[in-house]
């Protein structure tokens, strides 16, 4: 397949061509040229302002019940959940999902899963540490961006696969995209190279539906699948919440944390009706996102045989800077897949030898977490 621009696509008068590396780039990650073509037309006819993010419908607060409690330690419901998720886990019923997408560029350039944590410990190592310590036949599914992919295979094979099976440990590709001009033209740098980003961690659902290794997984008696960020440490393959899971009865199981100060991000709320993750640029401008006491840790639980690749996911407007030039660009986010499904709202502990909400976003993130790491990946049961 070569991909190729024309004027008439982006109402640019400008010559628009690709690079070898560009071409091969987007002929490699999967680059959805039909969307993003409709999406360059519509900002260019100025119908997509970024008030089209919002919520149209009526948006309310969870009501009494919506939100379930994590059952407390020694209780009848939690030793229940630890032995459904403690079977369901050493049967080889249970894969996790990575995102190690993104674009590197919150750590001086370096590939945020191969930043050190712990001594020598990167995240990614710290993360399949915790799949290798479950003794289990877990699959593994680490969604790579064009950003992360070379250097995350380099660090695995000089390691070995950080002690996962090879046959178990399946590296999957995030989509990639063009940035544009707030005019809807595809915006140059200053060498004239067209600008690339990942589209977000929607993703995931289409990219794992046409996996085959993920379709083999279901094949073989695969049932559920734990996904979280490569940052969140805490997020481990825990066997209490994948037995929540199991106890819900829902086919998804949406992690959320009590909110601190300081705390942005989605959260679950009624949309016409609808318990469903709202982010938090969608809600309307007049609706108060301090009346919903939780919010998404972007960890959450899926039955297999429901990740789709047709979840009609919506394309929100992103405006950026680059190099001190704004940028729009267009992306999907998993979350929304509580829009289509009925999810199950499990509020999670963040502190304590429990705690399931950890991340790690800038440098200075990092120095104030690594001894709550090191307590929870490395302390002796």
């Amino acid at each position: 397949m070569t991909i190729t621009f024309t004027d008439r696509d982006f109402m640019d008068t400008n010559d628009i061509s690709l690079g070898g590396d560009e071409q091969r780039t987007l002929e490699t990650y999967g680059f959805d040229r039909a969307s993003f073509q409709k999406l360059a037309a519509d900002l260019a006819a100025g119908k997509f302002p970024a008030d089209r993010n919002r919520i149209k419908g009526r948006v309310d607060k969870p009501q009494a019940g919506d939100i379930v409690k994590w059952p407390a330690e020694g209780t009848g419901e939690a030793r229940e959940a630890e032995r459904l998720g403690r079977t369901a886990i050493a049967s080889g019923e249970v894969a996790v999902a990575i995102l190690n997408g993104g674009m590197a560029t919150r750590f001086g350039g370096t590939v945020k899963c191969l930043v050190s944590v712990i001594d020598e410990h990167t995240f990614l190592d710290l993360k399949l540490k915790d799949v290798v310590d479950t003794g289990a036949p877990v699959h593994v599914f680490l969604m790579n961006s064009f950003a992360t992919d070379i250097d995350t295979r380099a660090h695995l094979n000089a390691r070995d696969y950080c002690g996962v099976a090879s046959e178990r440990l399946h590296i999957v590709a995030q989509h990639v995209s063009l940035r544009l001009t707030p005019e809807g033209k595809l915006y140059r740098d200053a060498k004239g190279h067209l600008s690339l980003f990942a589209p977000g961690h929607g993703d995931i659902f289409d990219v794992l539906a046409n996996a085959p290794a993920f379709r083999r997984f279901i094949a073989g008696g695969g049932k559920y699948l734990l996904v979280s960020n490569v940052d969140n440490l805490a997020a481990t393959l825990t066997p209490k919440v994948v037995g929540m899971h199991i106890l819900g009865k829902k086919s998804l199981t949406v992690e959320v944390a009590p909110k601190e100060p300081g705390d942005q991000g989605g959260a679950p709320a009624r949309v016409d009706g609808k318990l469903q993750i709202v982010e938090g640029f969608r809600f309307p401008a007049d609706f108060n996102q301090d009346d919903i006491p939780v919010f998404n840790c972007n960890t959450f639980i899926i039955n297999a045989a429901q990740v789709r690749a047709d979840y009609p996911l919506t394309w929100f407007r992103a405006d950026k800077k680059v190099d001190g030039a704004s940028v729009v660009q267009f992306e999907r986010l998993m979350g929304e897949a509580t829009a289509f499904e009925e999810a199950q709202y499990l509020e999670v502990p963040r502190h304590g030898r429990e705690g399931r909400f950890l991340p790690v976003k800038t440098p200075d993130d990092l120095h104030s977490v690594r001894d709550l790491v090191r307590d929870r990946l490395f302390r002796k049961e």
